[in-house]
This record gives C-alpha cells, structure tokens and sequence, in this order.
C-alpha cells in the first residue's frame, strides 16, 4: 500500500463523514440562530431553551435523510468491498 493511497483512502473516508453529518449539522445551526433570535427579541434567556426544539428538529432531519444517508454508506461500503482486491495486492 503505498502512501497516496492511504492519504486518498483516509481523504475519501473524512469526506464521507462530513457528507453524512452537514444535514443534520445545518438543521441544528438554522434553528438555533432561529431560537437565539427569537430569545433576544424577548429577553428570555433560558439556556434550556434551545435544546428540545434542537434535538426534535435533529431527529426529524435523520428520519428524512436517513434514506438519502443510506444510500450513500452501502455505495460507499459496496466500493470498499470491490477494492479490497487492490488493497491487498
């Protein structure tokens, strides 16, 4: 294995991961700055707050992403499998 490849491999897997985390990771961030907004025009500072709409609106982004999130780890997985040939020669 030479080190072009582990660099490509590690690269590939990195982008993998964040492909796989940005949708959840902006439904997080728009409804927070939608939650800190709406917290600074009326003065409440409760900390609190901000996590259960967070956590729903995160759960509801896994359950309409998840097939989308899906198919990309089985092609993903499947590529992997595919060159474990080369990997090892």
């Amino acid at each position: 294995m030479s080190p072009e490849f582990i660099v490509g491999f590690a690269r590939k897997s990195i982008e993998m991961t964040l492909l796989m985390s940005l949708p959840m990771l902006g439904v997080g961030l728009i409804v927070g700055v939608i939650i800190s907004i709406i917290q600074a025009a009326t003065q409440i500072q409760e900390m609190t707050l901000t996590f259960v709409p967070k956590i729903l609106s995160i759960f509801i982004a896994v359950l309409f992403a998840f097939p989308w999130m899906m198919d990309k780890m089985t092609t993903y997985t499947a590529e992997l499998i595919k060159d474990i040939p080369n990997i090892i020669g």
